[in-house]
């Protein structure tokens, strides 16, 4: 026998608002056409960060990220809080600057294993350099 559940809001046992919800690593969602059931956990983004890749570099926000290292000019390394499975999971990033400071910046991803990501910022695609605005996000399966 199946039930379902229907509420509007769930609140934890002092009725404060707040709550935690555990799902499965087997939980399921329904497409936004109803017509495909995806699995949660899987299309969850595991880590990302936004740092400033210039000067002193450091982290404006992160989520499952324990550190970013400076590795020389336009060369870092993130390193993930709680470690991926193994080394094949997807990153994607963004690089550019605060202010139109003339031409084009990128990032390159580099070497990555499944507790960190190398990167690396070039300026017109071609010369390494230090780049102020730094993103990525990892998608893939945790440890």
């Amino acid at each position: 026998m199946t039930s379902q559940l229907n509420v509007d809001t769930i609140v934890d046992k002092a009725g404060s608002g707040g709550s935690n919800v555990k799902m499965a690593n087997t939980s399921t969602y329904v497409s936004d056409g109803g017509n495909v059931a995806q699995n949660t956990v899987q299309g969850l983004c595991k880590a990302w960060i936004d740092f400033n890749g210039t000067g002193t570099i450091a982290t404006r926000d992160s989520f499952n990220v324990t550190s970013i290292t400076d590795g020389g000019t336009g060369l870092y390394t993130v390193t993930i809080a709680n470690d991926m499975s193994n080394d094949d999971y997807s990153t994607t990033g963004a690089a550019g600057e605060e202010s139109d400071g003339g031409g084009n910046r990128s990032l390159g991803l580099r070497a990555r294993a499944a507790g960190s990501q190398n990167l690396r910022g070039f300026r017109d695609g071609v010369s390494a350099d230090d780049i102020a605005e730094m993103h990525i996000h990892i998608m893939g399966d945790l440890a």
